[in-house]
């Protein structure tokens, strides 16, 4: 296992923080109700990203699953997207302004900033510290994709909602509790008192400080709500583990009790070789009544839970699961017909949604683009195959980008464009970034409304670890 990562022999720069955590008696917990084993507290400004490789952060549609597992806890499908930028409009508020000066400043710095964060966290709350996964690096990044999301949605409530509220109940899986954001949030306006020079002042900081109070009430109403609910995790024991190919395989797995969610949605898994290490992967098929879930895994480089879950895992071992997440579901009181783009692993989600239109029992047009590499790659390409045999209103595709096919050649994207008319189609994308991207841009090209195209979180997929 990597060394812990530490912090800074540098002693801070400049303490001159004015920061007094004014929440922090009203979401104080009692002192002698200590957190779980497992306790892990919620970092960053939208404190969903810091802890252990969580789950989210951007932007975009569901993080979820495909082509290696995100590492952060993602933000719905269809969410706004946060790329680099940090313009404010002229409509922004004041607040949205300062915090988005803040950022474009810091950008260049990010890394520096997040771990001088940690270096902070750590030294002035050294207990925190094995709550962490034992290799911070991609924790890192984690914080900013963050601080980028908040700073960009501060002046839309409803999304900003939205998006902390699925991070506040992802949290609980961690032990994230209300009395672990103070400190966050303290060391947060220390790291940007030292980098921001040039847009930090008494404004800026009270805007900061306004900022992170709401975004950690959200997130803490979020799981309370959540905790009457349902439990922070679940147990579930391999049932089956099914090799595919030579770096994939499907694994199945029975939970320790109900597991509720939709076709299309994904999930945060933890194995026992990795403890307090979480990636994102999508349900491949719908609920079902046995209860039992499956799930695709590719194995990729450096990729301890990948690696682990296909090279490692044998029915009668027990990982740990996250609650479902992620909008990227069907819409059954809709006529449109659905357009899917599913790339590598990015299959799954896409054969779950093809499950659930066929129980609900509507006739609704289901067009399947299935892309890959060679035909090796295609590797559930016999199952999809069969679920067209079985219903006629199902038309599946196999795409080939490179070497010799019996499917359509080229690049996914430009297959689709071959077919259609698409203007009565909702299209749904799951797979690789690039994939994802110039399936997005093909889309609407074609005529497809942004808001008919779901997909899962490229923010996510670029810092899919495994």
């Amino acid at each position: 296992m990597p060394p812990p990562a530490a912090p800074p022999a540098e002693a801070p720069r400049r303490e001159t923080s004015r920061y007094k955590a004014p929440w922090r008696q009203e979401h104080q917990r009692p002192a002698e109700a200590p957190a779980p084993e497992n306790a892990r507290p919620a970092p960053g400004p939208a404190a969903p990203s810091a802890p252990a490789p969580a789950a989210t952060a951007p932007a975009g549609p569901a993080p979820a699953a495909p082509e290696a597992a995100a590492e952060a806890d993602a933000a719905p499908s269809g969410s706004p997207d946060t790329g680099a930028t940090f313009t404010a409009s002229e409509s922004a508020s004041p607040d949205a302004i300062l915090l988005r000066r803040t950022m474009a400043e810091i950008e260049p710095v990010s890394d520096k900033v997040t771990a001088y964060f940690y270096a902070l966290l750590f030294v002035r709350h050294p207990e925190l510290r094995p709550l962490f996964p034992a290799a911070m690096d991609a924790q890192r990044d984690r914080l900013f994709r963050a601080l980028l999301t908040a700073a960009k949605l501060v002046d839309d409530p409803e999304v900003l909602t939205t998006y902390l509220g699925g991070l506040g109940r992802g949290h609980r899986k961690y032990g994230t509790q209300p009395e672990h954001y103070p400190a966050v949030g303290e060391c947060l306006i220390g790291a940007l008192t030292h980098y921001a020079v040039n847009s930090w002042g008494a404004e800026t900081e009270a805007a900061w400080v306004r900022a992170y109070t709401a975004i950690s009430q959200i997130m803490i109403d979020a799981a309370a709500e959540d905790e009457r609910n349902a439990p922070p995790w679940w147990q579930a024991e391999v049932v089956e583990h099914e090799r595919r190919t030579s770096d994939i395989a499907v694994v199945t797995v029975r939970p320790d009790q109900p597991y509720p969610f939709l076709a299309g949605q994904y999930t945060s898994i933890e194995t026992p070789w990795w403890p307090r290490v979480w990636r994102h992967y999508s349900f491949a098929s719908a609920p079902r009544s046995d209860g039992l879930l499956s799930f695709h895994v590719k194995a990729v480089p450096a990729g301890w839970v990948s690696s682990a879950l296909v090279n490692r895992a044998r029915t009668g071992d027990v990982i740990r699961l996250g609650p479902p997440t992620g909008s990227m579901t069907v819409d059954h009181s809709s006529d449109n017909g659905l357009l899917c783009l599913g790339g590598g692993t990015g299959i799954a989600p896409i054969k779950a949604m093809v499950e659930d239109v066929a129980e609900h029992g509507r006739q609704r047009t289901v067009e399947v683009f299935y892309g890959a590499r060679n035909d090796h790659d295609l590797y559930d390409i016999d199952t999809m195959l069969r679920l067209a045999q079985a219903h006629p209103w199902l038309a599946v595709r196999p795409v080939v980008s490179d070497g010799p096919t019996n499917g359509l050649s080229g690049r996914l994207p430009d297959a689709v464009r071959e077919y259609g008319p698409w203007g009565a189609f909702d299209a749904y994308l799951s797979g690789p970034p690039g994939m994802i991207r110039s399936g997005v841009d093909t889309l609407r090209g074609i005529g497809i409304p942004s808001d008919r195209i779901r997909h899962d979180s490229i923010e996510e997929l670029v810092a899919a670890g495994g």
